[in-house]
């Protein structure tokens, strides 16, 4: 699954002047150097949030569902090989990608679903499969397979699914699927891809289905459902559906991963000189959190081209860097920035105040323990971190070193210290940098196409 960038970027003809390529007996590693800068347009790929969902429901919709700027990422890719082996047919060239729904009935698969590094394949299509009429197990790589699945086995057994797990409700994970009955259901943690699993299985139930969320998560999950022509219901932090409902086939854009922009949008208020465009990024109010929290930093943001697909917003923005200051994360704000924190507090020594992080717990189970594993990499560019169980203080006003870090095989952690190395003195090594394709398996090239030195 590792992909060899430095060659990939050779062939094409990209200057290498961000990282040199070294071979390593736990994968490839990058070198980053002091930037000065960062000036251009930044093309993201498909939000990965969106192309997962949209794959999915694509898989169970009558018709053939034309999906362009799906996401690269190799967490998607593991959801469309477990759309077939559940005997889904699609073709994808390049990021397009044509799905051909089966409707509401999969095919019962003749070996384990292999859901890779993605918690949202096994998670989410679980939902689907919990209300199938056979059984199927599905596994993970060594990181998912750590990682609790409680969440949703719980809720899902409540409407009639069953299910076989190991240490504590880990994968592997057999399900045995059947008939479903609706169920109203209060999460205890907010997560949107339980709250989207449950939507899921509620297609396949009797009666109406409502989760309500202790806080609003991203809604891309009740989004998706209405682009496929499901009937959906919110009110607040309530949302319902109603079971037995067909879904149609789709055309669509998936919009550029919001995401994968904090690593840019990072990047670029590091230096007060940075001028930044980012065309065609997905906007959704749900995900937005980043951009406010941004923009209290220090960051000038402007966005243009405001428009709706599909229910999500899309837009343009334009960014310059300025002076940093510092901030909170607690509460709400945390669930909003789950996937950003690891940047954030990777930029927190930049900053005049520094970055305060709290109620993060979640962070312990990623793909790695972001928390510590943001502590350690910090430290080793002597930065001063006071570490709690669910978060992380990082006092502002500090000067970072190079030195060689490892990305503890999480994408987010490599692509967050590939930003926090360009204001560092001298050069920083990121073992295991090839993890960034998880997600965004072009990010070291196109950072390369926007930064001055």
């Amino acid at each position: 699954m590792l992909v060899n960038c430095a060659k990939a970027a050779r062939i094409a003809g990209i200057n290498l002047s961000v990282y040199i390529e070294k071979t390593m007996s736990h994968g490839k590693s990058v070198v980053i150097r002091p930037a000065k800068g960062l000036k251009g347009s930044v093309r993201l790929p498909g939000d990965k949030s969106i192309s997962h969902r949209y794959a999915m429901l694509g898989g169970i919709a009558e018709g053939d569902t034309r999906l362009e700027n799906f996401s690269t990422g190799a967490d998607c890719a593991s959801t469309l090989g477990c759309l077939r082996t559940l005997g889904v047919q699609w073709e994808r060239n390049g990021n397009s990608v044509v799905i051909h729904g089966r409707g509401s009935k999969l095919q019962a698969p003749s070996v384990a679903l292999d859901c890779g590094n993605s918690g949202s394949t096994i998670r989410m299509l679980s939902g689907i499969l919990a209300g199938q009429d056979f059984s199927c197990e599905l596994r993970g790589d060594e990181s998912l397979s750590r990682r609790p699945m409680a969440r949703i086995i719980k809720p899902l057994e409540m409407m009639g699914a069953q299910f076989e797990s190991s240490d504590g409700g880990r994968p592997p994970l057999r399900l045995t699927g059947g008939h479903l009955k609706a169920i109203d259901y209060k999460l205890p943690v907010a997560s949107a891809q339980v709250k989207t699993s449950l939507l899921f299985a509620g297609l396949y139930a009797d009666g109406t289905t409502r989760v309500e969320e202790p806080i609003q998560t991203r809604d891309h999950g009740e989004l998706a459902l209405q682009a496929f022509g499901a009937r959906v219901e919110r009110r607040m932090r309530e949302v319902s559906i109603e079971g037995r409902q067909k879904l149609k086939e789709i055309e669509a854009v998936v919009p550029g991963d919001i995401s994968s922009s904090a690593f840019f949008l990072c990047a670029a208020a590091l230096f007060p000189n940075s001028q930044l465009l980012v065309p065609g990024l997905l906007l959704n109010p749900t995900r937005a959190r980043l951009l406010d929290f941004l923009i209290g930093l220090g960051l000038r943001i402007t966005m243009s081209g405001l428009e709706e697909q599909h229910g999500e917003l899309v837009g343009s923005l334009q960014v310059e860097g300025g002076a940093l200051k510092g901030a909170k994360i607690s509460g709400g704000d945390t669930a909003a920035l789950i996937d950003e924190i690891p940047v954030l507090a990777a930029i927190a020594p930049y900053t005049e105040d520094g970055i305060e992080i709290r109620d993060a717990r979640e962070l312990r189970v990623k793909e790695s323990d972001r928390i510590a594993s943001v502590a350690i990499n910090l430290r080793l560019m002597g930065a001063e971190v006071e570490e709690f169980d669910d978060g992380l203080r990082v006092p502002g006003a500090q000067k970072l070193h190079g030195a060689s870090l490892d990305s503890f095989g999480d994408h987010r952690i490599a692509m967050a210290f590939a930003i926090a190395a360009l204001r560092a003195e001298g050069e920083t090594e990121i073992q295991g940098a090839d993890a960034a394709v998880i997600s965004f398996p072009e990010f070291f090239e196109t950072l390369d196409g926007v930064v001055l030195r």
